[in-house]
């Protein structure tokens, strides 16, 4: 099962409006703060059974998003960022695709806080749990779904 992570607003928070991680020597060199139990639930899918990726419409680097989650002790799976969905969702398209596209990776879930996202993948037929900036049973709610996912053979 693979489940994917949006970065901006999703995982990457401002801790003025939304508890926060300690932070790691590279994060707080890039100002990057991650939200309060992220860390415990990726661990948590990986110990599980699940590949954990990032699927952001940023453009950071692969490189970089793989340091900063490798500085929490978390080994991600596989990144998807803005120049990858370009090359490989959008590519020759006429027809403008989704700002994301999970399915295209076989993504179980993925965890965003737009709520288009949301819209998308119900037009297109991803699952798509949206987090709010004050949701603090977030880590909770993905694990729950996820166990329910198993047990009906939806992945």
């Amino acid at each position: 099962m693979i489940i994917s992570f949006d970065l901006d607003d999703t995982l990457f928070i401002s801790p003025r409006r939304c508890p926060a991680e300690p932070q790691s020597f590279y994060s707080r060199v890039s100002g990057v703060y991650l939200r309060k139990g992220t860390v415990g639930l990726l661990h948590r899918l990986q110990e599980q059974g699940a590949q954990v990726w990032v699927y952001t419409t940023s453009f950071r680097s692969e490189g970089h998003i793989r340091t900063l989650f490798r500085s929490y002790g978390i080994r991600l799976d596989g990144v998807v960022n803005g120049i990858r969905h370009a090359r490989e969702v959008q590519a020759k398209r006429a027809e403008p695709m989704p700002s994301k596209y999970p399915g295209k990776y076989r993504i179980a879930l993925h965890v965003d806080d737009d709520v288009s996202v949301r819209q998308n993948g119900e037009l297109y037929g991803f699952r798509v749990y949206l987090i709010h900036e004050n949701d603090e049973e977030w880590a909770e709610n993905i694990l729950a779904i996820v166990e329910r996912m198993r047990e009906n053979g939806s992945v």
